[in-house]
């Protein structure tokens, strides 16, 4: 018996165990989160007796008779202040890691209302974001400082909101005080705790599975075979993905599902699931696409292990080439990356009605997992209603299934609630990762450095399963030639399937490694011609009217020569600065189905504002209540908005692709000139309840290869430039960034968006590397090499918004940035470090650095 003071009162345990599911399970105080249970995020950071210690790897043996606070036990004065600045500050994006700060912040203040950012850094260099580069986060805890050591008063909150203002998400308390709920935060009566278990190796005949053991336990409530799936075949795009591998089948990966156990004792998962016995014959693997490609290797799939190919090419390369003063080729490496949200995967998913399924889960869209969890199932989609919790980070990570396929099919078949969730390492293992990449790039141009043309071959290691490859492979191709005035380009792809980890979406999208090529090309081509990088890039930047190399003509809001005149300054101030510029399209585009929805209720006297455009932290509820407010002028408070589910919100596609503020925040857009019309003539808000309007907006573009002179393959691009700069020690001092991405729906979270995305890219250039060795992922989650607050350098952010008669004619001028932040990063660290030590680096994450050696 162990007694604990925990916010305050007094509990009693009657085993030891560790702190966080004492908190968690037991007593239902959720905003600590288990994002790692290895002591390495911080997500679960509580006050021992004043001091800031890490829940998971704390064991109640050791807390007796001590004090512990959660973020639930933090007075509500107080929260209020924390909730105030974070939420002013724009310091909080996914949420998932916030409450662990809001602890440190706390550990740091109860002693030191004077801090410098400093001592903010080293207050919370344990605690782990993805989302925001932390600047933001420190500017809400020197806030916070203000606030209690001046004894300020909150401000009230504004009547109107507009676009390109400074605003308070609407989502921003419930994550600070940590009363918002992720799916892990959900526990119902009766449920069921359930985990996979995988293949032991990456390429093996099943010769048998045993699952009596596993079946005798006292504790054991079901394990489910491939022989109780319906429909074995799921995928995002192409059904390539094995929901279960039974007897007889050969495995692709190591993240192959063998078998299903559930139990009511969530302790016993793993002593369970090792109780599956599996008679394997080991085969060789495909660790590389190179092998997987020769006349001899075996087939990953029946249909080959080509999985996709793309070809562009506009003009005459060859000629155009060939008649250049000068001609640059080089080949170039690119490895995975972990997305490395804070929120592991999890889905919980129950019996619904007499025949249908209820599933909360974390994902970027709830309609891609109901179609999916129908498909395997083989039920009508109706039945299968998804709701989606709030989702801890996401960077592309989380489009494909990953659980939700394994508690749908346990729930289905036990008819009881079912909870599934990867642990970190099983995250770390078996979801999808940053498509690793090879290339040759011959790029030219004539004596005044004006790009003539480039070709360019790209292999794509696309692993065991489909995933995205496709459209990322379309992406790396249609933007290769990058954001520059030249047409003669001759491109082509292929994704490989492997018996590696699976690659899909990732931030970027297969832009940020072909950008990576074409900006190291251009830099030797600038020594050749004897021009400096940045005139060189402003020599043939893309300017309205130009004709981009992938055939489309560039719109009057392209704003490309702007960010490069904003960073020359800062890049000629600094003999270790690199430069890089990047592009990257909104909306889904190449002639694909893409429509944003939105619907608005008028239900007792307030709005609700329905879509199912799934926020991963970017901030899509403060994104359309923005593009409505502005066109109504009403107040903001008069709104609601509401979940993704799929019984309430239309379907305004996958968070992906940079879409989300053009598509739907055009569909808001419109159904906002809606409801002020019906409001027109002196009409209130009581007088339209009951009423619902739709908003819809779909984009019209053409498919890739389009036999036309000027494509449209984007509905729109957001250009950047960015520069990194070092000291003489080779660390990164600053990075700046300066980018077109329209109107700024919320200044905050643009900016802070772009910073997250800036410190992503520094790890993927210089400090992260996830490794996969013969088809066996290898990478811990406290050793990949994800920067801390204390690690990442300044961060300065500069928008170039296009004149407003220029502006994009739609979504008030808005255009996406989440992609777009991390492309021209790794380039221009590799540029930069060209600059301090001569190496031209050709593969990321780039060696010989301080970081990395």
């Amino acid at each position: 018996m162990y007694k604990l003071f925990i916010n305050g009162k007094t509990y009693t345990a009657e085993e030891d165990k560790k702190l966080l599911p004492f908190l968690r399970d037991d007593l239902h105080l959720t905003a600590a989160k288990d994002g790692c249970s290895e002591g390495v995020c911080g997500t679960c950071t509580v006050l021992v007796d004043g001091q800031k210690m890490k829940a998971c790897v704390l064991s109640l043996s050791k807390l007796e008779g001590k004090q512990i606070l959660t973020v639930e036990g933090i007075p509500a004065e107080e929260m209020r202040v924390y909730e105030h600045c974070f939420a002013e500050a724009g310091a909080v994006q996914c949420g998932f890691c916030i409450p662990g700060m809001i602890i440190s912040a706390k550990s740091l203040l109860d002693k030191n209302l004077n801090p410098t950012r400093s001592d903010v850094k080293q207050a919370i260099k344990g605690n782990l974001c993805r989302c925001t580069g932390y600047k933001k986060i420190e500017d809400a805890i020197l806030m916070a400082a203000e606030f209690f050591r001046e004894k300020k008063p909150i401000p009230p909150a504004p009547k109107t909101l507009h676009m390109d203002e400074h605003a308070k998400r609407i989502d921003a308390a419930e994550k600070v005080n940590g009363s918002g709920i992720f799916a892990d935060d959900i526990a119902v009566d009766g449920m069921l705790y359930a985990r996979c278990v995988y293949s032991r190796y990456p390429r093996a005949r099943i010769n048998r599975i045993d699952i009596s053991r596993a079946e005798a336990h006292p504790d054991c409530v079901r394990v489910l075979t491939k022989a109780d799936v319906p429909c074995n075949k799921i995928g995002h795009i192409k059904q390539d993905w094995d929901v279960m591998m039974g007897e007889g089948d050969i495995t692709r990966y190591v993240g192959n599902v063998l078998a299903v156990i559930a139990t009511d004792k969530k302790e016993k998962l793993d002593e369970i699931a090792a109780l599956v016995e599996v008679d394997y014959t080991e085969l060789p693997a495909v660790t590389n696409p190179f092998d997987a490609l020769r006349g001899d290797a075996p087939l990953i799939h029946p249909d080959g292990n080509v999985m996709s190919r793309a070809n562009l090419v506009r003009g005459n390369a060859d000629e155009a080439i060939k008649n250049s003063k000068y001609v640059v080729t080089r080949k170039y490496k690119t490895g995975w990356q972990e997305h490395g949200f804070m929120e592991p995967e999890c889905c919980v998913a129950m019996p619904e009605g007499a025949d249908g399924l209820l599933i909360y889960t974390t994902s970027q869209s709830v309609y891609d997992v109901q179609r999916e969890c129908a498909q395997m199932l083989q039920i009508p989609k109706e039945k299968v209603h998804c709701r989606a919790p709030l989702v801890g980070g996401g960077f592309g990570g989380k489009e494909d299934m990953s659980v939700q396929q394994y508690a749908a099919l346990m729930a289905w078949a036990t008819k009881k609630p079912v909870k599934v969730k990867y642990s970190r390492q099983e995250s770390l293992d078996y979801h999808v990762k940053r498509h690793p990449m090879e290339m040759e790039f011959t790029t030219a141009c004539d004596e005044n450095g004006i790009l003539t043309g480039m070709k360019g071959i790209i292999i794509a290691d696309t692993g065991a399963y489909a995933s995205l490859g496709g459209p990322v492979l379309h992406r790396a191709c249609t933007h290769a030639a990058g954001p520059y005035n030249y047409q003669n380009i001759d491109i082509f792809g292929m994704s490989v399937y492997t018996s590696n980890v699976v690659s899909g979406a990732f931030r970027g999208f297969g832009v940020t490694q072909s950008c990576f090529a074409t900006e190291m090309n251009i830099n030797l081509l600038a020594e050749m011609v004897g021009i400096d990088p940045w005139e060189f890039r402003r020599r043939n930047a893309i300017k309205p009217g130009d004709v981009l190399p992938n055939g489309q003509t560039a719109d009057p809001n392209t704003n490309m020569a702007a960010c490069l005149d904003a960073v020359k300054e800062v890049y000629y101030a600094h003999p270790y600065a690199g430069i890089a510029c990047g592009f990257k399209n909104s909306g889904t585009g190449m002639g694909k189905k893409d429509i944003g929805r939105v619907l608005l209720s008028v239900e007792q006297g307030k709005i609700h504002i329905r879509t199912s455009a799934s926020c991963m932290g970017q901030g899509i509820g403060q994104m359309v209540l923005t593009e409505i407010c502005h066109v109504t002028e009403l107040d903001p408070a008069l709104f609601v908005f509401e979940a993704a589910d799929t019984v309430r919100t239309p379907d305004a596609g996958t968070s992906t692709a940079s879409r989300q503020t053009v598509m739907t925040g055009e569909a808001a857009h419109r159904v906002g000139e809606k409801l002020k019309l019906a409001l027109s003539g002196g009409k209130t808000i009581a007088d339209l309840e009951g009423q619902e309007f739709l908003g819809e907006y779909s984009a019209k573009t053409d498919p890739l290869g389009a036999i036309k002179e000027n494509p449209i393959s984007h509905v729109s691009y957001s250009y950047g430039a960015q520069v990194i700069i070092l000291n003489e020690q080779g660390r990164i001092e600053k990075a700046v960034s300066a980018f077109d991405v329209g109107t700024p729906v919320n200044i905050q979270s643009v900016e802070g968006q772009i910073e997250g995305g800036m410190v992503m890219g520094i790890g993927y250039g210089v400090t992260e590397k996830f490794e996969c060795v013969d088809g066996y992922p290898k990478s811990r989650f406290g050793t990949i090499g994800f920067m801390r607050a204390t690690e990442a350098p300044e961060l300065e952010v500069i928008l170039c918004q296009p004149k407003e008669a220029d502006k994009l004619p739609f979504s008030l001028g808005a255009k996406g940035c989440g992609e777009l932040c991390m492309i021209p990063t790794a380039p221009a660290c590799a540029h930069a470090y060209y600059r301090l030590d001569g190496k031209f680096r050709q593969s990321l994450p780039l060696s010989d650095t301080p970081y990395r050696k």
